[in-house]
Order: structure tokens, then C-alpha cells, then sequence
């Protein structure tokens, strides 16, 4: 019970927390002059993704041996995978339920059954004379699908160059590794340089100082930061009870690593995408998700080159086909402009194939 309730109880902190966050690094973001989209595929994305990096880093070089190369690799295997999947389905259900939700509303109004029902996000949506509303504001119909769509094409090259090197062995290999966090660093300077724009208009005020219009740089800083710690330690605590969980259920350790460990790790990323779509920033959030991503293709897997053997069994295999099935998936759809929640929502089924694969295999 102990170990159950400590799970429930991270997972509320985890959210609340990124919902902190989130407020936080948009006004970060503003005070540095960081365009609103690469509020999404750097900031947020490195502040989520940093503390995964930094346990990746303890693992494969304080670890102790084989057990701690296999939880670095099968981190840097298993997050890509998790994000690819059920944080993109996260995305999709989300804004289905904003949907129903908004069609339930307008139709009350047209039949005057709920006249005082609260207002909706999206102004010309009340106007309609049909019940069955739009996309709203926030949803899949504003967003760049040319910029996702290109973070998907960087993610399958370098992911597919990261999987080809686990399938070899050389004596220069491991210095590849340094190649990996040159690529994150190109990926980084071409978002700052290319974030598009943010006014104050946009943002809500700053949870430490909700009266103030615009908050002070160290209050900004404070609240970050201060999630950044909180997430990093309710996280890791997910883990630990997570890692009680697979020996009790009598679950293989590889389970454990690539099917349960990377949701608990990659939660902060999803909490966050589930977030900015509640508040009809669907953009941010598919931005968050595709800077995981690219983070999760480099700074892991150039650690793991440097300092692990870097070759992949079959469970690691698996992990690696349904990722790139996956990311080939949402890159057709993002480029023939067939982008639906119901179809983002269908990105988790190639997550649920690779369980049934890896449970066949094992």
C-alpha cells in the first residue's frame, strides 16, 4: 500500500509541478527573448529532459558494470520510444476530450439548455449558427507542420545512425559519441534562432507573483528552477517505486527497463504537452514533445557510446524498429497534412506492439 500510494503521490506532484513549470519558462522564455516556439523545443524540453540525462550519466559511469550500461542504453532505447508514442496519444486524447467537451457546450447554447454554461476559449466559435463546432483555437488546424515535420526528419537520421551503431564494433566508436552532442548543439542554435515570437498578452501571471504584470527576472528564475528540483525528485522517486513494482508483478527486469521505467522518466515531458493543449497552446506542446525527442536521440546516445559497449539485443532491437516505425508514422502525416487527434491517439498502438513483441520474445 505504502508503494501504491507513493506512486499516486509522485504522479500528483510530477503535475502540479509542470504546471508551475510550464508558467515559469514561458516568461523565461519572454525574458530572454526566446521565440514562443522554442519556448517549447528547447527550454522546456532541455528542463524536462536534463535530470533523465543527468541519471543516464550516473548510470554508465557509476552504475557498476554491465547493470548500469544496460540501464543507461535501454534509457536511451526506451525514452524516444515513449515519447514517440504516448506523448503524441497524450496530445490526441487530450484534444478529443476539448472537442467533445467545446460540441456539448455549443450545442447546449443553440437549444438554450445551457445558457450559463462557462464561456469558450475560442471567440468565433459562439458565433456559429451550426452546434458542431470547428477545430478551436490551439487545436491541430494552426499548428507548423513544415517545423515538426522537419524535427521528425533530423530525429530519424540521427536515430537511425544511433541504431546502426549498435549493430557494430570498432575501435573509434565510442569517440562518435562527442558527434552526438554536436548534433543536439546544431539542433539548439537553429530553434533559438528560428522560435518565432511572444507577448506578454499570452501568458498568465506568474504563480510566485500572480498581482504583478510583469514578474521579476529572479521570481521567474526561483519558480523554474524550484519545479525543475521538484519534478527531478518526485521522477526519480516514480522510478524507485516502479522498479518495486516489476519483481513483485514477477515482471523481467527488460520490461521493467524499456516498458515501465521510460513512462515514469518521460512523465514530466507528457505532463507538460498535456498542459499548453488544456490551454489551447497545442503548438507548444507538440514543440515540447519533438524537443524531447531530439534530446533524447543525442545526449543519451552520445553517453552511452562513450561510455558503454553500445550493442543492442533483441529487446533493444524492438525498442529501436518501433520508435522509427512510429516517427515514420507522424512524419507522412505531418506532410500530407493529415494530422487528426484520433490519428495521434493511434500512435500509441505501435507502443502496445512493441509489449506484445518483447512479452513473445522473452
Amino acid at each position: 500500500m505504502v508503494h501504491v500510494l507513493l506512486l499516486l503521490g509522485c504522479a500528483v506532484v510530477i503535475y502540479l509541478a509542470c504546471e508551475w513549470f510550464v508558467n515559469a519558462v514561458e516568461w523565461l522564455g519572454l525574458q530572454l527573448n526566446i521565440g514562443s516556439m522554442a519556448v517549447g523545443t528547447i527550454l522546456a524540453a532541455v528542463g524536462t529532459a536534463l535530470p533523465e540525462s543527468v541519471v543516464t550519466l550516473v548510470a554508465v559511469t557509476f552504475g557498476g558494470g554491465q547493470h548500469g550500461a544496460a540501464i543507461g542504453v535501454g534509457a536511451a532505447l526506451g525514452g524516444p520510444l515513449v515519447v514517440g508514442t504516448i506523448a503524441y496519444a497524450t496530445v490526441g486524447a487530450t484534444l478529443l476530450v476539448r472537442r467533445w467537451r467545446l460540441q456539448r457546450m455549443s450545442a447546449g447554447r443553440a437549444d438554450g439548455s445551457r445558457a450559463s454554461a462557462a464561456p469558450v476559449l475560442v471567440p468565433d466559435v459562439r458565433g456559429r449558427r451550426e452546434p458542431a463546432p470547428v477545430e478551436p483555437a490551439g487545436g491541430l488546424a494552426d499548428i507548423e507542420t513544415r517545423r515538426l515535420a522537419r524535427d521528425q526528419t533530423w530525429f530519424l537520421a540521427i536515430f537511425a545512425v544511433k541504431v546502426a551503431l549498435g549493430l557494430v564494433a570498432f575501435s573509434i566508436k565510442p569517440w562518435l559519441g562527442l558527434a552526438f552532442f554536436a548534433a543536439y548543439g546544431v539542433y539548439f542554435w537553429r530553434e533559438l534562432r528560428g522560435g518565432g515570437s511572444a507577448t506578454p498578452a499570452e501568458l498568465a501571471p506568474l504563480r510566485l507573483q500572480p498581482h504583478r504584470a510583469v514578474p521579476s527576472r529572479l521570481a521567474v528564475l526561483a519558480q523554474t528552477l524550484g519545479c525543475l528540483a521538484l519534478i527531478f525528485v518526485a521522477s526519480q522517486l516514480f522510478v524507485g517505486q516502479l522498479e518495486w513494482a516489476g519483481p513483485a508483478l514477477g515482471l523481467p527486469p527488460a520490461v521493467v527497463a524499456l516498458l515501465l521505467a521510460p513512462i515514469a522518466t518521460e512523465l514530466p515531458e507528457t505532463m507538460n504537452a498535456l498542459i499548453w493543449v488544456r490551454q489551447g497552446k497545442t503548438q507548444l506542446a507538440l514543440g515540447n514533445i519533438s524537443g524531447a525527442m531530439m534530446i533524447q536521440a543525442t545526449i543519451p546516445s552520445g553517453l552511452g557510446l562513450l561510455f558503454t559497449p553500445w550493442l543492442f539485443d533483441t529487446p533493444l532491437l524492438l525498442a529501436a524498429v518501433a520508435t522509427a516505425a512510429a516517427v515514420v508514422y507522424l512524419l507522412v502525416l505531418l506532410l500530407r497534412r493529415r494530422l487528426t487527434p484520433g490519428r495521434l491517439v493511434f500512435a500509441a498502438a505501435f507502443y502496445s506492439a512493441f509489449a506484445v513483441a518483447l512479452a513473445v520474445t522473452l
